[in-house]
């Protein structure tokens, strides 16, 4: 009998190999070109983890990869055998993938394919998906329709949303009534994407952290070194974004409010938005809205929009208009 209680012990030992406690959902990442899955599993499948990380553990993997994209086929190979390294399965197809997983991270560098990859792994179970949310703003559109059509709980965002310093602005109750912000970021501009896109909407994602929506017409200025994207709110402010293209910049954000204007800057690290997202892909509830998601989109489309035009205002609702009739099909 104690020989038998030792073999039943040492067996479930076994089957828990890797798992922080019962009951923890079984995490899929969908694409594995980015340094994120590496500092995301880290921080996940930490023994340590606390709070809702230590209720998701990744095990599965679906390599993906974009071979028209250096930063997506140069890094490719390096990531998967750094994931093989950490214990998580690699597997050959997003069907495999998606019933191996209790809930899925599309984390693909490229935007181009979340779409194909969420209707693939769309089956009821949260999907978060990484920066950026898709290749076009239609396409934005189709993944929150299929979500809805398919009741599978969706949330997409930078982590520059949820760094402390974005949020004490945006909660910060010494500013008054905001009357405006603005944020500064790197720009590099990925061919296959529009502008904002790949690495622009980390400031545009802060920018709406603090402004919220209500945007109603942007207006882009460029030259060599430099973009400007200034938005005009509905209730009369203001909020830009200045994208750097040259440079070693960093990433700010200065609220301007009644009683004051309060700056910060010098961002980094992933902890609160890997939080934030465990705590989603545990609750199934969005931190950020649909109608937040599709207007950041639609301001970072406006923008490119203003500099084919030459610089002038482009109403957002046109924006939405056309991308709205473009994901329906017409």
């Amino acid at each position: 009998m104690r020989a038998l209680m030792i073999v039943v012990l040492c067996c479930a030992t076994c089957d828990a190999a890797g798992a922080k406690e019962q009951g923890v959902l079984r995490a899929g990442i969908v694409g594995c070109d980015t340094s994120h899955v590496i500092a995301f599993t880290d921080l996940i499948n930490n023994p340590a983890a606390s709070g809702p990380m230590a209720n998701v553990e990744i095990t599965v993997a679906f390599p993906g990869g974009s071979p028209d994209m250096a930063v997506s086929r140069d890094r490719l190979a390096g990531f998967v055998e750094q994931l093989r390294t950490k214990k998580v399965a690699i597997v050959d197809s997003l069907e495999q993938l998606a019933e191996q997983s209790d809930v899925v991270l599309i984390e693909s560098v490229d935007g181009r394919p979340h779409l194909e990859q969420f209707r693939a792994v769309a089956r009821g179970k949260p999907v978060f998906i990484d920066k950026p949310a898709a290749g076009s703003l239609a396409d934005v559109i189709r993944i929150f329709r299929h979500a809805e059509a398919t009741n599978t709980p969706v949330f997409t965002s930078s982590s520059l949303r949820f760094i402390d310093e974005v949020q004490s602005i945006a909660k910060d109750p010494a500013l008054g009534k905001l009357l405006g912000c603005e944020t500064t970021g790197p720009l590099h501009i990925e061919e296959h994407h529009p502008d904002l896109y790949f690495y622009g909407v980390h400031g545009c994602e802060a920018l709406y952290t603090v402004m919220g929506v209500g945007c109603e017409s942007v207006a882009r200025t460029d030259t060599d070194s430099s973009s400007l994207v200034v938005g005009k709110w509905s209730d009369g402010r203001i909020g830009s974004f200045r994208g750097m293209k040259i440079g070693n910049s960093g990433y700010s954000v200065t609220a301007y409010g009644m009683n004051g204007i309060v700056h910060r800057n010098g961002f980094a690290g992933y902890d609160q938005a890997v939080r934030v997202m465990c705590e989603f892909l545990v609750s199934g509830k969005s931190p950020v809205s649909r109608q937040e998601t599709i207007e950041l989109f639609a301001f970072m489309d406006a923008a490119d929009e203003s500099k084919r035009q030459g610089g002038g205002p482009v109403a957002i609702a046109d924006v939405l208009q056309k991308a709205e009739q473009e994901a329906a099909g017409k």
